[in-house]
């Protein structure tokens, strides 16, 4: 017997004992440990050839005139050509930012993510961030992460709910592997998945964060991944300039978010792919020989900062001399964090593969880092420029990512304890507070929440964003021409089981509706049939009973609600008629969709 039939003989036995032997709840939850098992994993794999990677390249060094090391302008053109050649070849599609696909694939796919998803962001953000790519992991290994839930969801026939389910696990496996950090890895799924926190879903989200952090911390022990120990206590005298630290980080998560998308936009625009890898990877190449802190992650470099080395930023580079005077260094972190945004931005751009987690933090540290040298060089009390930086991460995690809580319980995790915990509560709320006017969604849920695809926690308002409208209209109306009479009104009732005819003209555009209850005292007058034309006949109609079908379906409910309609008629944005929308029907399907989004 070929093998492929014993698999499949396996394979259903398997599924039949299941079944019958294993409960639904038992079988979910040992899943959701072997998905967090498999995230962490991947993880740790992740991780450990990207620092392997960068330390083996860097260890090689080509001065230059001006100081710096000539090599870092070559490194990064390697890696994205290298990414782009595997998309290209290998994936034979777009990988992108990984976490919105994700989003989408919860909102509008039941949580299906293809099976070549469990690799193609492992491998192209490797290959990406491993010769120097400005961007971080966390997203492509949550993408990761989140397509290994799916597959096994699928693989062992579970039902739409928990394949969701199990893809979320996946996501909280992998952040909690990259950062042994399982209470961050749960609200990541939380906030930036937008999971309802219930008693079905909590325990395998635990479950698989658990499993996935124990993981690394048995292979990795504290080896690769970032850690800082806080040393000290924060007093409630030091609470303005946290709050001072939150603003600034406002700025700076607008400014974050703001100039990728300008970036991003700019580069779409040569459609190109040569031209723009190479524009990307010459602009990429020399900001990064200008500033090293943007060579990968960037993750050693905030380290030696939080130890107070303050001369790792400048080792090797063009701005060595700098390093001695304080309002020097205060301009270099300043331009690392403008530059830091427009590298990842262009990496991504041009062709790289990876994500704008990582960077926030980076970011979000250096911002920290600033605001407190400045202060301390003003002469205000002195502040720990390392607690300042760890808010700072926090912080701007809290405005690019809209998750605060994640964010902070994240940084709490990494330092060891929640030493900073107020200071931390402090910052990222203010930051949260102050960027919301600015910015409504995060920045792997923006361009979702304009194309209405876009899963929310209110639910309610989720079904009337995501329900399909084009599929709830009913065509079943019979057709009146402009030019017809009475008789053909007469003849059209005959065939007709609807109470409504609609009018349009002889290219389809729409005219009007007549209403059967409008001229049942005519239709048995003969002598009229020949005589009265339907234009006559037609019921006076307001725009609030026309909806456009590109009209957000949030405008159509509140058509209904508002002037009490029972059906709404729906035409194209040119004016061509394409059928009614039912009140019953609406409503029903609005009511079996919060159904299926529904967790429990």
């Amino acid at each position: 017997m070929p093998f492929i039939m014993v698999w499949k003989n396996i394979y259903k036995s398997f599924i039949v004992w299941r079944m019958r032997h294993v409960g639904d709840r038992v079988f979910l939850l040992l899943l959701s440990v072997l998905v967090g098992l498999l995230a962490g994993l991947a993880a740790v794999v992740l991780k450990t050839l990207v620092h392997i990677t960068n330390q083996w390249l860097l260890q090689f060094r080509i001065p230059s005139i001006v100081g710096g090391n000539l090599l870092i302008l070559i490194y990064p053109a390697i890696g994205i050509f290298l990414t782009i050649l595997f998309v290209r070849f290998v994936i034979k599609g777009q990988i992108g930012h990984g976490l919105p696909s994700v989003l989408l694939s919860l909102s509008r796919k039941g949580g299906r993510l293809p099976a070549k998803n469990m690799y193609s962001s492992l491998v192209a953000s490797t290959l990406t961030v491993a010769f120097g790519g400005s961007v971080g992991l966390e997203a492509p290994i949550a993408s990761t992460g989140s397509a290994i839930g799916s597959n096994v969801g699928r693989f062992f026939r579970l039902s739409t709910r928990d394949v969701k389910l199990l893809l979320g696990c996946g996501a909280a496996g992998a952040i909690a592997g990259i950062f042994k950090a399982p209470i961050a890895g749960v609200l990541f799924v939380i906030e930036v998945f937008m999971f309802d926190m219930t008693a079905t879903s909590i325990l395998p989200l635990m479950l698989a964060a658990i499993s996935a952090s124990t993981l690394a911390n048995f292979m990795m022990g504290g080896g690769v991944q970032f850690a800082f120990t806080v040393v000290g206590s924060v007093g409630l005298s030091q609470i303005p300039y946290y709050i001072v630290l939150g603003i600034f980080c406002a700025a700076v998560s607008v400014y974050f978010l703001r100039i990728t998308d300008k970036v991003e936009e700019w580069f779409s625009k040569r459609k190109n792919q040569m031209t723009r890898a190479i524009l990307g990877s010459i602009g990429l190449g020399v900001m990064i020989f200008l500033f090293p802190p943007l060579f990968g992650e960037g993750y050693s470099f905030l380290t030696e900062l939080l130890g107070g080395s303050e001369q790792m930023l400048f080792e090797h580079t063009v701005f060595e001399s700098f390093s001695g005077n304080v309002w020097l260094v205060l301009l270099y972190l300043l331009l690392l964090i403008f530059m830091k945004a427009i590298a990842t931005a262009t990496t991504i751009g041009c062709g790289g593969v990876g994500g704008t987690f990582g960077p926030s933090l980076i970011i979000g540290g250096f911002s920290g880092y600033f605001i407190c040298l400045l202060s301390n060089q003003l002469g205000l009390p002195e502040q720990s420029t390392a607690n300042f930086a760890l808010v700072g991460m926090a912080a701007v995690m809290s405005g690019v990512m809209h998750a605060p809580f994640m964010a902070i319980f994240l940084i709490a995790e990494i330092t060891g304890g929640y030493a900073l915990m107020v200071p931390l509560l402090v910052a990222s709320s203010v930051t949260y507070l102050c960027i919301s006017p600015f910015e409504k969604h995060s920045i792997y849920a923006r361009k979702l929440a304009e194309h209405g695809d876009l899963l929310t926690h209110d639910k309610d308002s989720s079904a009337w964003q995501l329900m399909d409208m084009r599929k709830l209209i009913e065509t079943n109306f019979v057709v009146l021409r402009e030019g017809d009479k009475l008789r053909d009104l007469v003849e059209a009732i005959k065939y007709s089981r609807r109470n409504l005819f609609p009018v349009l003209t002889e290219n389809d555009k729409f005219l009007g509706v007549i209403h059967m209850d409008d001229v049942r005292q005519i239709i048995f007058r003969p002598d009229l049939y020949d005589t009265t034309s339907v234009v006559d006949l037609m019921h006076d109609i307001s725009e609030g009973d026309i909806v456009r079908i590109s009209d957000p379906p949030g405008d159509v409910v509140n058509k209904f609600k508002v002037g009490n309609r029972y059906n709404l008629i729906v035409i194209d944005d040119d004016g061509y008629y394409l059928g009614f929308l039912s009140r019953a029907n609406t409503f029903s399907a609005y009511r079996r969709f919060v159904s299926s989004l529904s967790e429990e």
